[in-house]
């Protein structure tokens, strides 16, 4: 009788460390997957972060190691606007200068005789981008520009040895 009483007695213990742990499961489960998703989420994010660094527009370079290049050699470039909604055309005199990491990979590879001898290809890539905008798009936001040019300008060229994009001169009129 003793080893029957024993064996039912193993038998209930069994059920119940079942039942204990479908419980356990049942509220463990989602909270866990709750927390894998919060996980990934953040690391995603993270790499985002890290692969963004190529195309932000401010990365921080000591002064020592920029180098100024005026494009055209500080000629300004005379470019037509599109019209606005309300019809109005104008245009943007603009002279653009890059600033150069002259540590970086890039500098080495291009530098500013790799800047000149592209002069033609720059230029017309800074034109196909301004020309896009019309007089209103300038008028209130200048910083969205330079930051246009400056990601085109590192896809161009495939890296990311220039800094900044500044325009030492920067004028739009409307035209009649």
């Amino acid at each position: 009788m003793k080893k029957n009483l024993m064996s039912v007695l193993i038998l209930v213990l069994v059920l119940a460390n079942l039942v204990l742990t479908a419980i356990l499961m049942i509220s463990v489960v989602p909270q866990s997957q709750k927390a894998n998703e919060l996980i990934t989420k953040v690391c995603s994010a993270i790499d985002l972060e890290l692969e963004g660094g190529k195309d932000n527009a401010t990365i921080n370079v000591p002064m020592e190691q920029l180098e100024m290049l005026d494009l055209a050699e500080g000629q300004s470039l005379t470019i037509n606007l599109q019209e606005t909604s309300d019809g109005r055309k104008g245009f943007a005199v603009i002279s653009l200068s890059l600033a150069l990491d002259t540590k970086n990979e890039g500098y080495e590879t291009y530098g500013p005789a790799g800047i000149t001898a592209k002069q033609s290809l720059i230029k017309d890539e800074i034109n196909r981008i301004v020309s896009k905008h019309n007089i209103d798009d300038l008028r209130d936001s200048k910083e969205e520009l330079k930051d246009e040019i400056l990601k085109s300008l590192r896809k161009m060229f495939d890296s990311d040895f220039i800094v900044s994009v500044t325009f030492p001169i920067y004028n739009y009129e409307q035209s009649n």
